[in-house]
């Protein structure tokens, strides 16, 4: 077993070497093909990043309504490492009406290159293409920007105020963008809101935004708004425009009612009474201080690691070679491949490195009934093993104990973790947060209380990870990671936050265990961030300081 363990502990270096910088990315494309005569595309792009000679996504845009030329407002933020090759991957794909997700989606075409390329050329455009030949004209342009050194967030609101109505057979749909103006008069979009349907006095949804994003942290630079009506056919109507800085934005905070007319230069020169096409009010402005990952985690926040392992009968007999649980004297299987190249990276962030250990789907003695969530070690007061090698033993030490069994449910086991993650919710305080590590060989058969029990966890501070063992395909699976479209419980509530990151382990057969640590473990500390600083839960040590900083005018 020593071998896995040592390539375990090199898993660490993907998170040892030193980042040099953040960097931000932001994407447009132009010239995509249409559907067809009467359609535009409704475009998004994937972001991947190639590790370990494997495509992992990063993130990806909001998916753009009928547009052939779509400028997205999702940012990219990625890590700079100078002394490294770092291969990033842009997959445009046209999502069908009605469905988010890339299941059902038409790969429109991709380009490839270095985060250096962009990073030294700040804006490098290049032709998609599709199966080693131009996508048509279509090509795909990526501008890079330096994160500063502040990381505080600005919250802000929005309204409006009898805006002009561009219908003729109801009233206008508006959304609203912001543009920062760069030091070279180009304009970078900012945020683009959701679009209020027939509404001339529209309230749109709070958002957030980087101060480097909306401003580069300079609050005297000048931004441009612009307002418009959205049409199903991507020629929207424009309404109107202002221009304002954040330092004027700010003043909200004092009590003072911010608001700004919207102004239609054409109507404005040609109409002698023209005064406005509407006023546009900033409803909140709130400054936000957001801790990162580390900074939780020196605060004294743990994770709380917990293993379950499938044991249904189509595993196969232990006992025969060709079973995924057999125990091989000098070949560790892929369920215990697994568990410590995930496990290895995760008990350095628990100080006592105690994990609960469970099983599923097995007749367990005395009585053996089938359970869906017995302890390992059969001791069912005290679940915990010692360190990651404690549970390896205990696995290895219940095989022949039980019998094999069914069905694949999850849901139960996924309750269990959450029970613990709601007490700690109740402290409101950032001491605990909890990763369970599912391993199964096959597609679940609770499919629709595993996605109720998700739903509720996405409230809790935990994630989920799924590794899918063998080679069953488990396409159904994918409906479970959040990444595809968003995850609905049967009665259609979505979840919070998307918790989920599912991966089958035959993408890494070939691989190093660092691949599938990174894989899997990759967006774990946005979500620990992403939970706390939602909650407005300060780090542990930092909770005598204030969560806003003081700006000097």
């Amino acid at each position: 077993m020593s071998n896995i363990y040592e390539s375990a502990e090199a898993t660490l270096g993907f998170i040892s070497s030193p980042c040099l910088t953040k960097v931000e990315l932001r994407v447009a494309c132009r010239g995509i093909s249409d559907r067809d005569a009467l359609s535009k595309p409704d475009p998004c792009v994937v972001l991947k990043m190639q590790s370990h000679g494997q495509w992992f996504e990063v993130d990806r845009t909001e998916v753009i309504r009928s547009s052939s030329s779509p400028v997205f407002s999702k940012v990219f933020l990625v890590d700079y490492y100078f002394e490294e090759v770092q291969r990033l991957r842009y997959e445009l794909h046209d999502i069908s009406s009605g469905n988010n997700g890339l299941r059902d989606a038409d790969f429109l075409g991709a380009m490839e290159c270095t985060l250096g390329q962009i990073v030294s050329q700040r804006k490098l455009t290049k032709a998609l293409l599709k199966q080693g030949n131009t996508a048509g004209k279509s090509s795909i342009t990526v501008t890079a920007e330096e994160l500063s050194g502040n990381d505080d967030y600005v919250e802000l609101s929005f309204s409006a105020r009898k805006l002009d109505d561009k219908d003729f057979f109801s009233k206008s749909d508006p959304f609203l963008e912001i543009f920062r103006i760069n030091d070279d008069g180009t304009e970078s979009l900012v945020h683009r809101t959701e679009t209020v349907m027939n509404n001339l006095s529209p309230v749109w949804k709070s958002f957030k935004v980087s101060l480097n994003t909306l401003c580069s942290s300079d609050h005297d630079r000048e931004l441009k708004c612009t307002v418009w009506d959205w049409d199903s056919n991507g020629k929207h109507d424009f309404i109107g425009e202002f221009q304002t800085t954040f330092k004027e934005m700010r003043a909200e905070q004092e009590g003072k009612q911010i608001q700004w007319e919207c102004i239609n230069p054409k109507y404005q020169m040609k109409k002698k009474n023209y005064r406005n096409s509407g006023v546009v009010i900033l409803n909140h402005c709130k400054i936000i201080r957001m801790y990162s990952f580390l900074e939780y985690i020196m605060g004294g926040c743990q994770i709380q690691f917990t293993v379950a392992i499938d044991f249904t009968a189509s595993n196969g007999d232990p006992r025969n070679s060709c079973s995924l649980h057999y125990i091989h004297p000098y070949q560790p299987n892929e369920y215990l491949k697994a568990l410590v190249a995930v496990g290895e990276i995760c008990q350095d962030y628990d100080s006592d490195k105690m994990f609960p250990a469970f099983g599923f789907g097995a007749l367990i003695p005395p009585d053996f009934k089938v359970s869906h969530d017995f302890a390992v070690n059969f001791d069912e007061d005290n679940p915990e093993c010692a360190g990651i090698q404690g549970v390896v033993e205990a696995y290895q030490n219940c095989l022949p104990k039980i019998q094999l069994y069914g069905p694949t449910n999850i849901a139960p086991i996924i309750q269990k973790v959450a029970s613990s993650a709601s007490e700690e919710m109740h402290t409101k305080e950032a001491m605990e947060y909890f990763i369970l590590l599912i391993l199964t060989d096959g597609v679940i058969t609770d499919m629709a209380d595993t996605r109720e029990a998700i739903v509720h966890a996405s409230h809790l501070p935990m994630s989920v990870i799924i590794v899918g063992v063998g080679n069953a395909d488990f396409t159904d699976m994918q409906i479970l990671d959040g990444d595809d479209g968003i995850l609905r419980s049967p009665k259609g509530e979505p979840v919070l936050r998307d918790i989920v990151q599912f991966v089958p382990f035959k993408d890494f057969k070939h691989a190093s265990p660092a691949a599938l640590a990174k894989s899997v473990l990759a967006e774990v500390p946005n979500q620990v961030v992403d939970y706390y600083n939602a909650k407005g839960i300060k780090p542990k040590c930092m909770s005598d300081y204030e969560s806003t900083r003081a700006f000097s005018p």
